[in-house]
C-alpha cells in the first residue's frame, strides 16, 4: 500500500540532495555538476557526478567527499577539480574523463583556492590562491598546544581583513598562479589586487590572461578605480586599459575570436552591489573609446539574485559568449524569476531565451554553441540539472530528478503570486503559500517573511523553510518591496541611504492586503526576516503591535555601530549619508533600535557568534531593550563555527535546530495547535 504524502518537516534538510555548477563537456555529449547531501555524524558529502545529455543514470565521478568546481579541459579528456581532501590544504586534483582515480596537480601549503580555468590549449590552469596567515595554519596550532602556548592575537593592519563564511585573512590577498598541467610546476602571475577577490580569463589563444582587479592599499575604499589589465602569460608584463570608463568590473569573458572583452560593470563610484543596475558592458582592447554597455536601454541588473535556501545563491553575474561571438547568453533576475536572455554584441532588445515561473542558472556552452546546461529551482522543486540548445525554440529537457521520489512523499504548498498597490502608487509583487491541501475553510495563522539583501529579490525559489511553515498550517507571505532588485534600477534606489522609508510603506501595504485576505486570521500574524529582514522585522515592531509575535534573524538594530563592525567597510558619505562619528544622524535616523520604546512584540531573537556581516552585538541590542521592558522573548546564539549564511549552507543538524525553534516560537504565539518536530 502506498504511503500517503506528509508535509514537510525541518529534518526534511536531511534528504534534499542539491546539484550545482553544471558544466557540459567540449563536445556536447556530457554534463558534470556537484551533487551534495546531509550525511552521517553531521557531514555534507560533496562529489562530482556525470550525466549524458541525451538521457541516461547519474553516476559519480569522485568520492572524496569534499569534492567541487568540476571543469572539462579544452578537449574534453580530463576533468579538473578543487579538493578538500587535505584539511586545510585545498588542492586541484585531476581524473580521466572516463573514470578511475584522481591525483593531485598541485601541492600548496595550507591556504584557500577561490577558483580556476584551463587554458584554452590545455597545458596550463590559472587559479586563485591565498595562502594561510602563518599564525593560524594547523602546524602553528599543533606547536603551540603542544608547548602549551595560548592563542595568539590577531595582527591587523588593513581596512579588509575579514570576509563573513570566509573568516579573518588579516593581511593575506588572493594571487593569481598558473599551474603546467604536464609537470605540476606553479607560478604567480599577479599579485597587486588589494581586496583579493578579482576576476580574469584567458584570451583564446592561451597567451594572455586579462584580469578586472583594484590595486592599493585601501583598495577596499575604491571599487570604482577597478582596472583591466592585459598580462601576458610568458613573461608576466602587463598593459592597463586606462582608457576604460571609471566605474566597478567584474565577470571579465574574452570572446572566442579573440577581438572583444565583455564584463559586467557601470559607471561610477559604487562597487558591483548597488542600488544602480549592474550592467553588461564589452570593448575592444585594442581601440581605445570602444566600451559600451550592451543592457543600458534596458532596465535589467546582472546582479539580480533570487532568495532560497536550498539551491547555491550568486550573486555575481554570469556571462558567457556565443562560439562565433556574435552574441552571449546573460543570466538576468526579473519580478521573482531568473531568466537567461541573449544579447547581440551588435546590440539591440535582448531576447529571452528561458521563460516560465523558475529560476534558471546556466553553465557553460558546448563547443558548438547547442548545448546549455542549467541549474532550475521552482517553489514547488528543488534544482536539478536541465539542458535546452539557445539556438533554437526547444524547451529546457531534465537530465536529473535526484528529488523526485522525496516530492512524491511530501505535500507541496504552492505559491500564488499577487499584486499589491501603496497609496503612493507603487506596485509591490506578493506570494503567499496556504497549507498544501487544506480543506479547513477557517481563517488560518500567517506568517509576513521579509527577505534579506536588501538589494535581492524573493521569487520563484524552493524555499523550505517556508514550507515547513506551511506544513504546520500557517499561511506564509512573502513580497519585493523597493529596495529589492528585479523591478528596475527605481525601484531599487528608493531606499538608497532611507532605510525604513519607501520599504516600510511598501511592507504597510502588504500588511494592510494582508488583513483584507479571507485566508488570513488578523489575530494570528507574526512577522519575520533574517538580515536586512531582520532590520525590517525590528523596524515594524516600533511602527506596529499588530503581530502576535516577531523573529529578527541574524538582524540589524543599530546602523551607527553597524558602520564600524560589518566585513564590508562602509565608505562615509557614500550609500549612507554622513558617517558614524562625527555625523551620525542620517545612520541614526535609519536605525530600529530607536524605536525600542515601543516596542511591545513578543521576539525571537535568533544569530550566529560567527555572524561577520551582522555583528551578534546587533542582535544583543535588541535583546537588551526586549529584557529591560519586560517583553516575552527568547535568544538562540549559534556558535562561532557558523557565519551570516548559516541558514542557506550551515551545519545540518543547527539548521534544523534553528527551523524548530522558528516552528515552536510560531506554534506558541499565534496557536498552530501542532508541535515543531
Amino acid at each position: 500500500m502506498a504511503t500517503r504524502p506528509t508535509g514537510i518537516t525541518p529534518t526534511d534538510l536531511e534528504h534534499i540532495i542539491v546539484p550545482s555548477q553544471p558544466q557540459v563537456s567540449p563536445d556536447g555529449s556530457t554534463v558534470l555538476f556537484t551533487r551534495k547531501q546531509a550525511g552521517p555524524k553531521n557531514t555534507m558529502p560533496t562529489n562530482l557526478w556525470v550525466v549524458p545529455v541525451a538521457g541516461g543514470q547519474p553516476r559519480m565521478m569522485t568520492s572524496g567527499d569534499k569534492d567541487g568546481h568540476g571543469r572539462w579541459s579544452p578537449d574534453g579528456q580530463t576533468i579538473a577539480f578543487i579538493s578538500g581532501r587535505q584539511i586545510g590544504a585545498a588542492q586541484i586534483r585531476l581524473i580521466d574523463a572516463h573514470g578511475g582515480e584522481s591525483r593531485n596537480l598541485t601541492d600548496l601549503p595550507e591556504g584557500s583556492i577561490g577558483g580556476f580555468k584551463w587554458s584554452p590549449d590545455g597545458a596550463s590552469i590559472a587559479f586563485t590562491w591565498r595562502i594561510a596567515d602563518e599564525d593560524w595554519t594547523a602546524d602553528a596550532k599543533k606547536v603551540r598546544e603542544e608547548a602549551g602556548g595560548s592563542t595568539p592575537p590577531k595582527i591587523i593592519t588593513s581596512a579588509w581583513y575579514k570576509l563573513d563564511g570566509d573568516g579573518y585573512f588579516m593581511q593575506r590577498r588572493y594571487v593569481l598562479m598558473i599551474v603546467d598541467v604536464a609537470t605540476g610546476t606553479t607560478r604567480t602571475i599577479w599579485d597587486k589586487d588589494g581586496i583579493g577577490f578579482f576576476s580574469w580569463d584567458w584570451s583564446p589563444d592561451s597567451r594572455t590572461i586579462a584580469v578586472a582587479t583594484v590595486c592599493g592599499k585601501r583598495a577596499e575604499y575604491n571599487w570604482e578605480k577597478t582596472q583591466i589589465r592585459l598580462i601576458t602569460v610568458k613573461t608576466g608584463k602587463n598593459v592597463h586599459l586606462d582608457w576604460l570608463p571609471i566605474g566597478p568590473k567584474d565577470t571579465i569573458a574574452w570572446s572566442p575570436d579573440g577581438k572583444w572583452l565583455a564584463y559586467s560593470g557601470r559607471e561610477g563610484a559604487d562597487g558591483t552591489y548597488s542600488t544602480e543596475n549592474l550592467e553588461l558592458w564589452i570593448c575592444d582592447p585594442k581601440r581605445k573609446g570602444s566600451a559600451r554597455s550592451l543592457s543600458a536601454k534596458t532596465d535589467f541588473c546582472l546582479m539580480a539574485a533570487t532568495l532560497g535556501d536550498t539551491a547555491d545563491v550568486s550573486f555575481e553575474a554570469s556571462i558567457r559568449w556565443s562560439p562565433d561571438s556574435k552574441a552571449m547568453y546573460v543570466r538576468i533576475g526579473t519580478e521573482g524569476a531568473q531568466q537567461v536572455y541573449r544579447f547581440a554584441r551588435r546590440g539591440g532588445p535582448p531576447t529571452p531565451l528561458t521563460s516560465g515561473r523558475a529560476i534558471h542558472d546556466p553553465g557553460n556552452l558546448s563547443s558548438d554553441g547547442h548545448v546549455l546546461p542549467m541549474m532550475i529551482d521552482t517553489p514547488t522543486s528543488p534544482p536539478e540539472v536541465y539542458v535546452m540548445d539557445p539556438t533554437s525554440e526547444e524547451k529546457p529537457r531534465r537530465l536529473t530528478n535526484f528529488n523526485g521520489a522525496f516530492l512524491r512523499q511530501r505535500l507541496i504548498a504552492k505559491p500564488k503570486s499577487h499584486w499589491v498597490k501603496t497609496p503612493d502608487g507603487t506596485k509591490v509583487q506578493v506570494w503567499m503559500l496556504t497549507p498544501p491541501r487544506s480543506k479547513n475553510p477557517r481563517r488560518k495563522p500567517t506568517v509576513l517573511q521579509i527577505h534579506g539583501g536588501p538589494h535581492a529579490q524573493y521569487g520563484y525559489s524552493f524555499f523550505h523553510e517556508f514550507q515547513c511553515q506551511a506544513s504546520k498550517g500557517m499561511v506564509v507571505v512573502y513580497s519585493n518591496p523597493r529596495g529589492s532588485k528585479g523591478y528596475g534600477r527605481d525601484h531599487c534606489d528608493a531606499i538608497r541611504g532611507t532605510w525604513g522609508t519607501a520599504d516600510w510603506v511598501d511592507i504597510r501595504a502588504v500588511i494592510d492586503w494582508m488583513r483584507t485576505r479571507p485566508e488570513v486570521d488578523t489575530k494570528r500574524m507574526a512577522i519575520m526576516g533574517g538580515s536586512y529582514g531582520g532590520f525590517m522585522t525590528n523596524w515594524a515592531m516600533g511602527q506596529t503591535n499588530e503581530f502576535a509575535c516577531a523573529i529578527t534573524d541574524r538582524c540589524v538594530s543599530n546602523m551607527v555601530s553597524m558602520a564600524g563592525n560589518s566585513d564590508f567597510p562602509e565608505k562615509p558619505g557614500s550609500y549612507f549619508p554622513g558617517n558614524a562619528w562625527d555625523k551620525p544622524e542620517g545612520l541614526w535616523a535609519c536605525s530600529p533600535i530607536r524605536f525600542a520604546n515601543k516596542w511591545k512584540t513578543p521576539t525571537l531573537v535568533i544569530h550566529s557568534e560567527g555572524d561577520l556581516r551582522c555583528n551578534v552585538e546587533q542582535a544583543e541590542q535588541v535583546w537588551s531593550a526586549l529584557q529591560y521592558k519586560n517583553i516575552p522573548s527568547r535568544f538562540v546564539r549559534y556558535p562561532q563555527s557558523t557565519s551570516h549564511g548559516f541558514s542557506r549552507c550551515g551545519p545540518t543538524d543547527l539548521r534544523i535546530h534553528r527551523l524548530g525553534e522558528i516552528l515552536t516560537w510560531l506554534d506558541q504565539w499565534i496557536g498552530t495547535g501542532k508541535k515543531a518536530r
